[in-house]
């Protein structure tokens, strides 16, 4: 049976669970939110190009149809749904889960909390949501401020094996320096050592304001006057020119100011035609807190994200906890704009297969155009 064009679908973003359940009260309901999201500018036939307001059936509400061609089409097709047997609600709810809970969501929480019956399914779903948290062609950084670049090592101590031997991964980090100016009404500071809001932020909040000055107390934990922008993070395989260099060049805007440590792995980048301050840290932590503040800040609460949320990661996914930590950290003070934003870059992006999990063969999508060989060889 053929459906009428129906209305088009609330498209406002949840704030809350009851929210959630007034937008989605169905599988229908989420259909159409899913539908409005893929062809936001309105259907054009994979196959033939046609345009116009196809067939929608009520015994088939997942799939539409050509008015030109008759050709079906799967709303989920070529997305990170692709084939899934759970339910689209069910990924609605995931995706609402794992985007406004504010540390994350480990695979044994979204299992019990979807009332799943095997753990690699919740996974599997994870996995999915994290590849629909890298926009394609996402802008780079660096465009109006100063950017830090500086790498870490992740991963647990390694015990019996020798001194200086660890089974760590690399992770070369860039974060924009930008001046402290007034915080979104709506978010916290992660930059503050409490991990809370300054009181004005917070008397905002509760009064639904949005402040146009610096707050009396904006300097409070780190007591500095800028704050950490948007980041990049991505799994390398070693120090190299071949392979900080291309990082850089991937996700910094040419010009911008990169400020790094006195690591000869950079030395390329001012004939890279950018501007290069380093300074020659020599694990002095007074020096490294004037120079490359951020970044570090960026690292602290990376690894405690990792231990804290996940209880640690193997080194062949990093890439996707990096990509979620990405995505919410650059997100902070819009929580309620990731889930739609999830949703949005789902309906164009494909998905890991559970064998390209399992198998190892799914490659994360990362930041830069680093070789796919040199990011395996990180994580294999």
């Amino acid at each position: 049976m053929r459906m009428p064009i129906a209305a088009p679908p609330d498209l406002t973003t949840p704030k809350s669970l009851p929210d959630f359940q007034r937008i989605f009260p169905n599988e229908a309901a989420c259909l159409d939110y899913l539908y409005a999201r893929r062809f936001s500018n309105g259907f054009e036939c994979p196959r033939c190009g046609g345009t116009g307001e196809p067939f929608r059936f009520s015994n088939r509400s997942g799939v539409v149809r050509c008015r030109a061609c008759r050709r079906d089409t799967s709303l989920t097709a070529n997305t990170v749904i692709h084939r899934s047997k759970v339910p689209i609600s069910t990924w609605f709810w995931g995706a609402y889960l794992v985007t406004h809970g504010p540390p994350g969501m480990s695979a044994l929480q979204l299992q019990k909390w979807l009332g799943m019956s095997r753990y690699e399914t919740a996974f599997q779903m994870l996995h999915k949501l994290r590849a629909a948290m890298v926009r394609p062609n996402r802008d780079v950084i660096g465009s109006e401020h100063p950017v830090e670049v500086d790498e870490t090592l992740v991963g647990g101590a390694t015990q019996g094996e020798g001194k200086g031997v660890h089974h760590k991964t690399l992770v070369i980090g860039a974060v924009e320096v930008q001046p402290r100016q007034a915080i979104p009404f709506a978010g916290e500071d992660p930059n503050l050592i409490s991990g809370q809001a300054c009181k004005e932020a917070k008397g905002a909040a509760r009064k639904g304001i949005r402040r146009k000055t610096e707050p009396k107390s904006a300097k409070g934990g780190h007591g500095r006057s800028v704050v950490a922008g948007r980041i990049r993070l991505q799994v390398a395989a070693n120090r190299k020119q071949e392979t900080l260099v291309p990082f850089v060049q991937a996700t910094v805007q040419p010009g911008a100011i990169v400020r790094t440590d006195g690591w000869t792995g950079y030395d390329p980048l001012e004939a890279a035609g950018y501007a290069h301050e380093r300074v020659a840290v020599r694990g002095d932590h007074a020096i490294t807190d004037a120079h490359l503040p951020m970044i570090h800040i960026v690292f602290g609460n990376l690894d405690a994200w990792l231990l804290g949320t996940h209880h640690g990661v193997s080194p062949k996914h990093l890439q996707a906890y990096l990509n979620e930590f990405v995505f919410r950290f650059n997100r902070r003070f819009w929580p309620t704009a990731a889930f739609d934003a999830v949703l949005r870059i789902g309906t164009q992006t494909a998905g890991p297969t559970y064998a390209g999990i399992y198998q190892g063969t799914w490659l994360h999508p990362a930041s830069s155009a680093l070789p796919q060989e040199t990011l395996w060889e990180a994580t294999g």
